[in-house]
């Protein structure tokens, strides 16, 4: 079991800063000598790439409306497995949840036994602070708010205001970040690049750190940390896909769960991968191929002309490999993508299905997926579906029946057609 503490970062709403502060945090930390292993509540595939970036280490999720709270143990015990602290950043307020009400961070806070950094936007209001920190660190036995760090104070008079303000809850205010404009994070551009080829990234990185430095009691932050809850448990909840399997990893393809890639590793199986932008093919005696989610629509002409690319696709099928893609994977799977313009792009044709993008607003929830399929997972899975693009129906037998957070039926999702098969959900784990 791992010896080490964390803290979660959480606020009252979206918007409040969780980013800026875990970035500039963990930035901060790592320069101070600490070693510190990220992680992010939810499905986010985002933000774990710019989180493991600032850290110099890899960052996971843990999510705790997909996951059971022992999966969830395990793998924040393997996660912080050699480093100092766990910082994990919440997702939207502390206690918003999906639709059936499960799923927030203070569930995630609370399966771990971790304390709550609180992130209060403190722009437009001053004594007003207070009856909201309060009434958050009230509001549910189990979720300890330990700690205060207030967002976009505007001068010294107003950081007095609110100091004043906070010592009336009882709670340890960390610091006061003010409010600049050089703390904007630079636009993240959906995750299609790392964040070292943005520009103006590792400026801004530079930027929050020293602002953390100069602002946050980081001894005091430290000192609130705890021992993480649970224990580990080493084996892998969906097993691998095969013993060889070949995964798509691109500015295409950059939707990848660690935990999965960590858990087939575990359990034996070979992971190899390429790049379908590079026209590369899957590895020869590869006995299954994922194609993970991403953007292919941002990539229609490279990907109709990656013929290697296609040509392993078939081979693949040929031979009887297990071939599974997840949203844009299974785009690429299908006969064409037609893009936002209306523009046509051949894709591999192993489904015969056509996609577009033409939705005008995203599809997103959380889903629970029931399946009879070649994939080696259990018929109850858990999973997630962000997407705008939409698929002509194409008469095959679909890959799952859904339900969404709520328990109401949903369409049926994606396409079977022998050992080929995708659809638009993302999977997390099993049931």
């Amino acid at each position: 079991m791992s010896s080490a503490r964390g803290f979660v970062i959480a606020a009252p709403r979206s918007g409040s800063g969780k980013t800026l502060l875990t970035l500039g945090l963990l930035a901060a930390l790592r320069r101070a000598g600490r070693t510190v292993a990220p992680a992010k509540t939810g499905p986010d595939y985002i933000d774990p790439v710019f989180h493991g970036y600032a850290a110099g280490r890899d960052a996971i999720n843990l999510d705790p409306w997909a996951m059971k709270p022992a999966q969830i143990a395990a793998l924040a015990h393997q996660q912080a497995t050699g480093a100092d602290l766990l910082l994990i950043e919440g997702v939207m307020g502390l206690y918003d949840a999906a639709a059936d009400g499960a799923g927030s961070t203070a569930d995630l806070a609370e399966t771990l036994g971790l304390p709550v950094i609180l992130v209060v936007d403190a722009d437009r209001q001053s004594q007003s602070v207070a009856p909201l920190i309060a009434g958050f660190a009230q509001w549910r036995k189990g979720v300890r708010i330990a700690g205060i760090v207030l967002n976009r104070v505007a001068s010294a008079r107003h950081e007095r205001m609110l100091a004043t303000a906070v010592s009336g809850t009882g709670i340890r205010l960390l610091g006061a970040i003010p409010r600049r404009t050089d703390l904007v994070i630079p636009e993240r551009h959906l995750g299609l690049v790392l964040p070292g080829e943005m520009a103006g990234f590792d400026a801004f990185l530079d930027i929050a750190a020293q602002t953390m430095a100069d602002f946050i009691d980081l001894d005091a932050l430290d000192a609130l940390a705890l021992p993480l809850a649970g224990t580990v448990e080493t084996r892998s909840v969906l097993p691998p896909l095969g013993q060889h399997i070949a995964i798509a990893k691109d500015a295409a393809f950059a939707f990848l769960y660690s935990h999965l890639l960590e858990g087939w590793r575990g359990a034996g199986a070979q992971l190899s991968f390429f790049s379908p932008l590079a026209d590369e093919a899957p590895s020869s005696d590869a006995d299954a191929v994922f194609l993970p989610g991403g953007y292919p629509e941002l990539h229609g002409p490279a990907l109709a002309n990656a013929a290697r690319f296609r040509q392993g696709l078939h081979a693949a099928r040929d031979r009887q490999a297990l071939i599974y893609g997840e949203c844009g994977g299974f785009m690429a799977l299908c006969e064409a993508l037609v893009d936002k313009t209306g523009a046509s792009h051949a894709m591999a044709g192993l489904l015969p299905t056509v996609t577009r993008i033409d939705r005008p607003k995203r599809v997103l929830g959380y889903r629970r997926l029931v399946h009879d399929s070649p994939l080696p997972w259990s018929p109850g899975l858990n999973g997630h579906e962000f997407h705008y693009s939409s698929a002509r129906q194409s008469g095959l037998p679909p890959l799952f029946e859904a339900l969404d957070a709520e328990g109401i039926r949903q369409m049926p999702m994606g396409a079977l057609l022998g050992r080929v098969m995708g659809s638009y959900a993302h999977v997390i784990a099993a049931a």
